[in-house]
C-alpha cells in the first residue's frame, strides 16, 4: 500500500456499530494503516439502524455505548490520526429489506450520541441537557422509548 500511492489519495474509515467493539483491536488496525503511510483515519457508528433487520424502535443504550468506545479508540490513538466520525442512521439493511427505525424515532438517540462525543462521554447532566433540548421529561437509555 505504501508504495502504491494510495495513502496520500484517500483516508480509510474504520466502521463499527457494536456496543462492545474491541477498543485494543481498532488501536492496532489504526496503527497499521499509519505503517501503511495513512496519516488519518474516519470512524463510521450508528445512532440508529445497526441493530436489527426490522427494529421499530431505537435502544438508545446501545448506540450510546458504542460511541463512548470510539472515544475510548480515539484517547488511545495518536492525537492527531483521527480526521472524523461519521455517525450513521441506517433506515434498511438492504434495499429488499423492510424499513427499520424511521428518523423520527431515533432523534434521542441521535442527541444523545452527539452530545457524548462533543462532551467527551456521558453524564447525568449531559441526559438532562439533552432532555431539555428535546423538550422531554424522561430520557430512556436502557428500554425502548415510551
Amino acid at each position: 500500500l505504501s508504495e502504491s500511492g494510495v495513502p496520500q489519495l484517500v483516508q480509510p474509515m474504520i466502521w463499527d456499530y457494536a456496543a462492545d467493539l474491541d477498543v485494543e483491536g481498532k488501536v492496532q488496525l489504526i496503527e497499521k494503516y499509519r505503517r501503511c503511510g495513512f496519516s488519518k483515519v474516519w470512524f463510521a457508528s450508528a445512532f440508529k439502524g445497526a441493530t436489527g433487520v426490522n427494529q421499530s424502535l431505537t435502544l438508545i443504550g446501545h448506540h450510546l455505548k458504542n460511541h463512548l468506545q470510539w472515544l475510548e479508540v480515539a484517547s488511545s490513538s495518536p492525537a492527531d490520526v483521527l480526521e472524523g466520525i461519521a455517525l450513521t442512521g441506517w433506515q434498511r439493511y438492504d434495499h429488499f429489506s423492510v424499513l427499520c427505525e424511521l428518523l423520527p424515532v431515533a432523534i434521542p438517540s441521535l442527541a444523545v450520541c452527539l452530545q457524548a462525543l462533543k462532551n467527551g462521554g456521558y453524564s447525568e447532566k449531559i441526559k438532562e441537557n439533552v432532555e431539555k433540548l428535546l423538550g422531554m421529561s424522561n430520557l430512556e437509555t436502557e428500554t425502548f422509548m415510551r
